[in-house]
């Protein structure tokens, strides 16, 4: 096969990528980002976290963002029966980016890959990774498929990352994966045209619902700029087996037993059928090899109850680069060191609030009648996205969730 030689070869040309390739041209490198789909290509994970703006922004991508006319986003909002609360993100305890925006994917993730071709990467779409050949010492080689015709070829580059999201091309090319200890959840989503009305609904928040039963299933509500929203549903997988199987309808019958959510959504115009993904979660056994390291979701992903995804996808887009050009310059690197611990300790921040989330802990913190105003600007950075901050309280020690679960259990 014909071989072609890069700088960085990045697979994926979703966020992390597209991130990652930006970071990367504005330091001169040449870059391929091989993309298995086409785009636009339909993603959930619509609701970002106003932390990621700073590497969006970091990439050169801020002002094509801005342009694209998304929903703008200041903070979250929560019920849970007749009790209801919201953070806004400007009343956070971490400085840095406090806003950011409501994202129909498809459009977001073209604008980001569109700025990283802008900047001088050759985004390759229907491109798919075959094989991969890593060792110690040697370039990391590519073997890729045009899926739209045309001859397979090998890509040989100084560096590789995988950015390739829920598709995991290195973790299953290299038997990197992992068993993940959270539980099978399912998620069960649509786009509706949302015919609002309630004054008091707030399209600057994603809206974040509890069913009234079930402390462990929720509901995200994400409005959009163009008056339509993204609805969905996360559960064990176990709980669904009661309801439809078609996703349209398992998604409405789930709805019509929440009265506050479909009192809401009395009016939507479900004109789009709904799809479902299980077993989402997922790890793998190193996030980075010989020449090689994993982004966002190829590595882990956790759940999407506090949408953190795309801000690990662009944190860890971030470190790689940073590493990566250490390393380039003659510096001695420990990927372990400078890239995954650091992108862990982000990583299980998120997972200590989502633990206590589906454990009901979280939620009692949140909607307790008195909360303390520095503990809801320690939370509110978080849901924010600022998980790397260890200035603050609950992300240098997770673990204090669980006493203040214990303080404000009712």
């Amino acid at each position: 096969m014909t071989l072609q030689t890069t700088d960085v070869c990045i697979i994926g040309a979703g966020p992390a990528g597209a991130v990652a390739a930006g970071l990367l041209r504005r330091q001169g490198l040449a870059v391929t980002v091989l993309e298995r789909q086409a785009f636009p290509r339909f993603s959930i994970g619509e609701s970002l976290l106003p932390q990621s703006m700073a590497f969006i922004e970091k990439a050169g991508f801020l002002q094509d963002v801005v342009e694209a006319g998304f929903q703008y986003k200041n903070g979250a909002a929560f019920c849970r029966g007749d009790k209801r609360t919201a953070f806004d993100f400007r009343d956070k305890f971490t400085d840095g980016w406090a806003t950011t925006y409501q994202v129909q994917r498809a459009h977001f993730d073209q604008v980001l890959a569109n700025g990283a071709a802008k900047a001088g990467a050759d985004v390759r779409y229907r491109h798919e990774v075959t094989a991969v050949r890593v060792a110690p010492s040697q370039r990391p080689q590519l073997d890729v498929q045009p899926l739209d015709g045309g001859a397979p070829y090998t890509v040989e580059a100084g560096h590789l990352l995988d950015a390739s999201g829920f598709g995991r091309t290195l973790p299953r090319l290299l038997d990197l994966e992992s068993p993940s200890a959270f539980p099978v959840r399912a998620a069960t989503f649509t786009h509706v045209q949302d015919r609002i009305s309630d004054p008091s609904f707030d399209r600057s928040k994603i809206l974040v619902t509890v069913h009234p039963q079930d402390v462990d299933v929720w509901f995200w509500t994400i409005p959009f700029s163009n008056g339509r929203c993204s609805l969905g549903v996360v559960a064990r997988a176990e709980y669904f087996e009661r309801f439809p199987e078609d996703p349209t309808e398992r998604l409405k019958a789930v709805v019509a037993e929440t009265p506050s959510l479909a009192t809401l959504l009395q009016d939507a115009v479900w004109d789009t059928p709904a799809n479902r993904l299980q077993g989402y979660a997922a790890n793998v056994k190193s996030l980075w090899g010989p020449g090689y390291a994993l982004l966002g979701n190829a590595g882990e992903f956790l759940d999407p109850v506090f949408s953190s995804g795309v801000t690990i996808a662009v944190k860890s887009a971030d470190l790689a680069v940073t590493a990566l050009l250490r390393e380039r310059a003659g510096e001695a690197v420990d990927w372990e060191a400078d890239y995954a611990r650091p992108l862990r300790a982000g990583v299980d921040a998120f997972r200590a609030f989502v633990e206590s989330w589906y454990r009901g802990g979280f939620q009692d913190v949140i909607f307790h009648e008195h909360p303390n105003p520095d503990i809801r600007r320690m939370i509110s950075s978080i849901l924010a996205g600022y998980a790397w901050d260890l200035s603050n309280p609950y992300v240098a020690h997770p673990e204090r969730m669980r006493t203040l679960e214990q303080l404000c259990a009712p």
